[in-house]
């Protein structure tokens, strides 16, 4: 009997090792910004949704999400959002459309920066990305914790390109304030900014001097839709920290309606007006948050160390 339960509690370790530590990724959404933020979640086609597709983030709040194995989809930040008197919910920017906080199946309107996953992939690899190709709202900083990879590093777009945003992309507030930046897909709908029709392949589709202004102020993000080489990232068995308004640039305009509670106005802080690329040199505070996200395996290992506690006890009663 004793070597029986020996024989249960090595596969029920086993397996939970091999199988458990690189099928969920847990995120930590943080908010460095000096504002609140309403975080919004789409699944992709055909994956089931999280449990939460939208929530509210008071500035220095963080939340954990966890995701099971094999989910794709995208995060954003919707910003300067209120709530009418008929109890609709809505933002200025990265609105889903749903009227609620909670996303449920709509996606962010563009412009907003993008975070995009794909867990368990090719090779059992993650993918992600911070994309651009829908405009941009707020800096993002995405830190892997604990994976493994030659490409498993941060990236992210930390430049404020609000202030740096063209006139012809920019969009304003109802306050008259520069609150995001257009794609110049969303601004012009041409087949040459789309990468559509004539324009439809890598071959035919190049960076516009729009996209341009987007990749150098971040670097590692996608500026157009055929900018995989330097904006692709892939690990096995992390986790991730996505920060808003990561240090050391952290947008201090206000992006918060007056109609919420919870949000946080600072108008006496001006903006700051540094598009400087992610910098391996430079600690950014997002990056110091990867650790108090707890770790996938961690969870795994925690289960399956109770359930064989329970047997190993249970094996020496007879």
């Amino acid at each position: 009997m004793a070597k029986f339960c020996y024989h249960i509690l090595f596969l029920i370790l086993t397996n939970s090792f091999i199988s458990g530590v690189y099928s969920s990724a847990v995120f930590t959404f943080v908010n460095k910004c000096e504002f609140t933020i309403w975080p919004g979640i789409l699944s992709n086609a055909g994956i089931t949704p999280l449990p939460s597709t939208g929530f509210a983030l008071q500035s220095g709040e963080s939340k954990i999400v966890n995701a099971p194995s094999s989910w794709g989809g995208r995060f954003w930040a919707r910003t300067h959002c209120t709530e009418d008197s008929t109890g609709k919910f809505t933002c200025e920017t990265g609105d889903c459309g749903s009227g609620k906080l909670e996303c449920a199946g709509g996606g962010a309107t563009p412009p907003a920066t993008l975070a995009e996953f794909t867990l368990n992939g090719d090779a059992g690899k993650d993918f992600y990305d911070v994309s651009l190709v829908d405009g941009y709202n707020l800096p993002m900083l995405v830190v892997p914790q604990g994976g493994s990879g030659l490409n498993c590093t941060k990236t992210g777009c930390v430049g404020d390109l609000n202030d740096e945003c063209p006139s012809e992309l920019r969009v304003m507030s109802t306050g008259g304030e520069g609150v995001a930046c257009k794609s110049a897909c969303e601004a012009f709908r041409s087949d040459q900014y789309c990468c559509s029709g004539a324009h439809g392949t890598p071959d035919t589709c190049s960076p516009s001097r729009y996209s341009e202004v987007f990749k150098s102020a971040c670097p590692d993000a996608y500026s157009y839709a055929y900018d995989d080489r330097t904006s692709t990232f892939t690990c096995t068995g992390a986790d991730y920290v996505i920060t808003f308004c990561p240090s050391p640039n952290t947008s201090k305009k206000s992006a918060s309606g007056g109609q919420n509670p919870g949000s946080e106005v600072n108008n006496n802080s001006p903006p700051t007006n540094n598009n400087s690329p992610i910098n391996s040199n430079m600690v950014y505070e997002g990056a110091l948050d990867v650790n108090t996200a707890p770790s996938t395996c961690s969870h795994v290992l925690g289960g399956a160390v109770a359930v064989a506690v329970a047997i190993w006890r249970l094996c020496h009663l007879f």
